[in-house]
Protein backbone atom coordinates (compact mmCIF):
# COMPACT_ATOMS: atom_id res chain seq x y z
CA UNK A 1 0.00 0.00 0.00
CA UNK A 2 1.50 3.44 -0.82
CA UNK A 3 0.45 6.13 1.65
CA UNK A 4 1.43 9.97 0.91
CA UNK A 5 1.28 12.69 4.07
CA UNK A 6 1.69 16.34 3.62
CA UNK A 7 2.72 18.51 6.50
CA UNK A 8 -0.08 18.96 9.06
CA UNK A 9 -1.28 15.26 9.72
CA UNK A 10 2.53 14.68 10.20
CA UNK A 11 3.64 17.53 12.67
CA UNK A 12 0.25 17.33 14.24
CA UNK A 13 0.15 12.71 15.54
CA UNK A 14 4.18 14.47 16.28
CA UNK A 15 2.44 16.56 18.66
CA UNK A 16 0.33 14.27 19.78
CA UNK A 17 2.46 11.71 20.53
CA UNK A 18 0.72 9.42 18.26
CA UNK A 19 2.69 9.97 15.03
CA UNK A 20 3.13 5.60 15.05
CA UNK A 21 -0.02 5.47 14.19
CA UNK A 22 0.90 5.80 11.05
CA UNK A 23 3.62 3.04 10.92
CA UNK A 24 0.99 0.76 12.91
CA UNK A 25 -2.34 1.92 10.11
CA UNK A 26 -0.10 1.78 6.87
CA UNK A 27 3.49 0.09 7.76
CA UNK A 28 4.64 2.95 5.91
CA UNK A 29 4.34 6.71 4.45
CA UNK A 30 5.93 8.64 2.04
CA UNK A 31 6.22 12.30 2.35
CA UNK A 32 7.76 14.65 -0.53
CA UNK A 33 10.49 16.50 -0.06
CA UNK A 34 8.95 19.84 0.22
CA UNK A 35 7.00 18.73 3.15
CA UNK A 36 10.10 17.07 4.71
CA UNK A 37 11.53 20.83 4.60
CA UNK A 38 8.64 22.30 6.37
CA UNK A 39 8.81 19.63 9.11
CA UNK A 40 12.18 20.78 9.54
CA UNK A 41 12.40 24.30 8.75
CA UNK A 42 12.50 27.06 11.81
CA UNK A 43 8.66 28.07 11.89
CA UNK A 44 7.72 24.17 12.77
CA UNK A 45 7.47 23.46 16.68
CA UNK A 46 10.95 22.16 17.94
CA UNK A 47 9.09 19.15 19.02
CA UNK A 48 8.56 18.25 15.36
CA UNK A 49 12.16 19.48 14.75
CA UNK A 50 13.82 16.68 17.15
CA UNK A 51 10.98 14.21 16.29
CA UNK A 52 12.22 15.08 12.22
CA UNK A 53 15.99 14.83 12.98
CA UNK A 54 15.44 11.10 13.90
CA UNK A 55 13.37 10.13 11.62
CA UNK A 56 12.31 6.34 11.60
CA UNK A 57 13.01 4.28 8.21
CA UNK A 58 9.29 3.69 7.85
CA UNK A 59 8.82 7.38 6.98
CA UNK A 60 10.43 8.04 3.69
CA UNK A 61 11.28 11.29 1.45
CA UNK A 62 10.95 11.37 -2.03
CA UNK A 63 11.87 13.68 -4.60
CA UNK A 64 9.04 15.40 -7.10
CA UNK A 65 10.10 15.69 -10.17
CA UNK A 66 7.55 17.05 -12.84
CA UNK A 67 7.11 20.22 -13.92
CA UNK A 68 4.70 23.24 -12.36
CA UNK A 69 0.89 22.00 -12.55
CA UNK A 70 -1.28 25.42 -12.93
CA UNK A 71 -4.46 23.47 -11.56
CA UNK A 72 -2.19 23.07 -7.96
CA UNK A 73 -0.98 26.71 -8.32
CA UNK A 74 -3.31 27.91 -5.45
CA UNK A 75 -2.01 25.63 -3.06
CA UNK A 76 1.06 25.96 -0.67
CA UNK A 77 4.46 23.84 -1.47
CA UNK A 78 4.27 21.08 0.35
CA UNK A 79 0.63 20.44 -0.33
CA UNK A 80 1.42 20.70 -4.28
CA UNK A 81 4.29 18.11 -4.22
CA UNK A 82 2.26 15.78 -2.20
CA UNK A 83 -0.41 15.72 -4.42
CA UNK A 84 2.36 15.07 -7.43
CA UNK A 85 3.92 12.67 -5.33
CA UNK A 86 0.16 10.60 -5.12
CA UNK A 87 -0.16 10.98 -8.27
CA UNK A 88 2.95 10.03 -9.98
CA UNK A 89 2.97 6.83 -7.50
CA UNK A 90 -0.51 5.78 -7.87
CA UNK A 91 -0.92 6.43 -4.48
CA UNK A 92 -3.65 4.18 -2.44
CA UNK A 93 -4.48 7.02 0.01
CA UNK A 94 -3.56 11.13 0.62
CA UNK A 95 -3.52 11.95 4.09
CA UNK A 96 -3.86 16.03 3.35
CA UNK A 97 -6.12 18.20 6.18
CA UNK A 98 -6.38 21.80 4.13
CA UNK A 99 -10.11 22.04 2.75
CA UNK A 100 -8.32 23.31 -0.83
CA UNK A 101 -5.78 20.44 -1.42
CA UNK A 102 -8.51 17.81 -0.37
CA UNK A 103 -10.59 19.27 -2.92
CA UNK A 104 -8.50 19.17 -5.81
CA UNK A 105 -6.38 15.87 -4.70
CA UNK A 106 -10.22 14.47 -4.98
CA UNK A 107 -11.20 16.07 -7.93
CA UNK A 108 -7.93 14.32 -9.72
CA UNK A 109 -9.27 10.98 -8.31
CA UNK A 110 -6.81 10.42 -4.98
CA UNK A 111 -8.54 8.69 -2.17
CA UNK A 112 -8.21 11.24 0.92
CA UNK A 113 -8.02 11.54 4.65
CA UNK A 114 -7.23 13.89 7.00
CA UNK A 115 -5.78 13.59 10.30
CA UNK A 116 -9.16 13.09 12.06
CA UNK A 117 -9.49 10.12 9.37
CA UNK A 118 -6.34 8.83 10.59
CA UNK A 119 -7.58 9.43 14.04
CA UNK A 120 -10.48 7.45 13.49
CA UNK A 121 -8.99 4.56 11.86
CA UNK A 122 -6.43 4.01 14.66
CA UNK A 123 -9.69 4.04 16.81
CA UNK A 124 -11.32 1.35 15.07
CA UNK A 125 -8.40 -0.65 15.60
CA UNK A 126 -8.51 0.18 18.79
CA UNK A 127 -5.13 1.63 19.07
CA UNK A 128 -6.32 4.99 20.51
CA UNK A 129 -8.80 6.05 23.12
CA UNK A 130 -10.11 8.97 20.51
CA UNK A 131 -12.50 11.17 22.89
CA UNK A 132 -8.78 11.57 24.30
CA UNK A 133 -7.06 12.13 21.91
CA UNK A 134 -9.25 14.15 20.29
CA UNK A 135 -9.12 16.62 23.63
CA UNK A 136 -5.22 16.79 23.21
CA UNK A 137 -6.16 18.04 19.77
CA UNK A 138 -8.03 20.87 20.59
CA UNK A 139 -5.53 22.21 23.20
CA UNK A 140 -3.09 22.23 20.26
CA UNK A 141 -3.93 25.35 17.17
CA UNK A 142 -5.30 22.64 14.71
CA UNK A 143 -8.23 24.09 13.31
CA UNK A 144 -11.52 22.04 12.64
CA UNK A 145 -15.54 22.82 12.14
CA UNK A 146 -16.89 21.94 15.44
CA UNK A 147 -19.32 20.02 13.65
CA UNK A 148 -17.20 17.57 11.77
CA UNK A 149 -15.35 17.04 15.06
CA UNK A 150 -18.78 16.03 16.89
CA UNK A 151 -19.51 14.28 13.92
CA UNK A 152 -16.40 12.22 14.24
CA UNK A 153 -16.98 11.63 18.03
CA UNK A 154 -20.76 10.54 17.56
CA UNK A 155 -19.89 8.41 14.68
CA UNK A 156 -17.10 6.28 16.97
CA UNK A 157 -19.48 6.16 19.94
CA UNK A 158 -22.35 4.67 18.06
CA UNK A 159 -20.07 1.99 16.73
Amino acid sequence: MIIVADTSPICYLILLGKIELLQQLFGGVIIPKKVYSELISEGAPSRVQEWMEQMPNWLEVRLVTGGNDSGLRNLDPGEREAIMLAENLAANLIIIDERAGRAIAEKRGLKVTGLLGVLELAANADLIELPTVIRALQKTNFRIAPNLLNSVLNRHQNQ
